[in-house]
């Protein structure tokens, strides 16, 4: 019995896909349900993602193996004995021209020493006792003696005048890298030569005393407080204020220098007593003191003079 047609169309049976032939040779290989494939060690062969992997499956093994595999390991420990050795030669090469446990000490500060030496280099005058303190023939540590010398106010005051150099510029819209940049390398450049002054005449003088390197820096460098102060008097009172500041931190800076030295290269005559031309080297010792404070005030001129008007 025919039925009536009323515009639906009746449902086609889903085909079957056929197998192909037995005999004829596949374009492509099905590989999306398939583990990547991997080589008779365990690793991936080139070409699969590794992170397709399901985990826990065989990719996990293959990563394993690589970290268990007894020639990866003796690798990693041969590379981290090169960086050890490696390490240690480069300590090593410092160390034979900078000390760095002697380092350390003129680091070796807190608050309370910071405050207390400030003070000392802009009111030097009322200060009493000007010798370092020793324990079993050992200086004490900043923290413990205002009197020792230290690098960590010389660098950041050192630090601070780049600073104040910069916005005194700004200020006069006199600004640019390349001036800044010049101000920076001037001042590290005349702390050099009067260090390699210091030590030439020391030298010459054959003064054998406890002064070090690290000493004539830090004494040479507690010039950068005279200048932040003298720029910013210039600043705030104008050349009027800039001259003041200027006499005051000078005169204090001198004073401070001269009561340090004393102690430091006269202290030194005892040992030096013996000898022809013995009677002349305190004059030459006293001169060489008083050179190197009168020294100050006029790189302090030449350093900060061109960032007021």
């Amino acid at each position: 019995m025919d039925l009536p047609h009323h515009g639906y169309r009746a449902s086609a049976k889903p085909r079957a896909r056929a197998a192909p032939p037995a005999g004829d040779p596949l374009l492509f290989d099905d590989t999306s349900s398939a583990a990547p494939p991997m080589n008779s060690q365990g690793f991936y062969t080139p070409g699969y993602n590794m992170g397709g992997a399901p985990a826990g499956g065989p990719g996990g093994a293959g990563v394993n193996n690589l970290f268990a595999d007894p020639m990866a390991s003796a690798a990693m420990i041969y590379g981290s004995s090169l960086a050890n050795q490696g390490k240690d030669i480069v300590n090593k090469e410092i160390s034979r021209y900078v000390s760095v446990n002697k380092l350390k000490y003129f680091f070796a500060v807190d608050s309370k020493y910071v405050m207390k030496k400030l003070l000392l280099l802009m009111f030097p005058y009322t200060h009493q006792d000007w010798e370092v303190r020793y324990h079993r023939d050992t200086p004490l540590t900043p923290r413990h003696d205002v009197n020792a010398p230290d690098l960590y106010i010389p660098s950041m005051a050192f630090i601070t005048y780049i600073l104040l150099a910069g916005m005194a510029l700004g200020i006069q819209n006199r600004f640019s890298p390349e001036v800044l940049g010049l101000c920076a390398s001037t001042a590290l450049v005349w702390v050099v030569i009067e260090v390699l002054v210091m030590l030439l005449s020391l030298y010459l003088l054959t003064v054998h005393s406890d002064l070090s390197t690290f000493d004539l820096i830090a004494y040479s460098g507690y010039k950068y407080v005279g200048m932040i102060f003298t720029v910013l008097g210039g600043l705030l009172f104008g050349s009027d204020g800039y001259f003041v500041a200027l006499a005051w931190s000078s005169c204090a800076l001198m004073f401070f220098i001269v009561r340090s030295l004393k102690m430091k290269i006269l202290s030194s005559l005892s040992h030096d007593s013996m000898g022809a031309g013995a009677s002349a080297k305190p004059r030459l010792r006293l001169y060489i003191t008083v050179a190197t404070a009168a020294f100050q005030p006029i790189i302090i001129y030449w350093l900060t003079s061109h960032l007021v008007r």
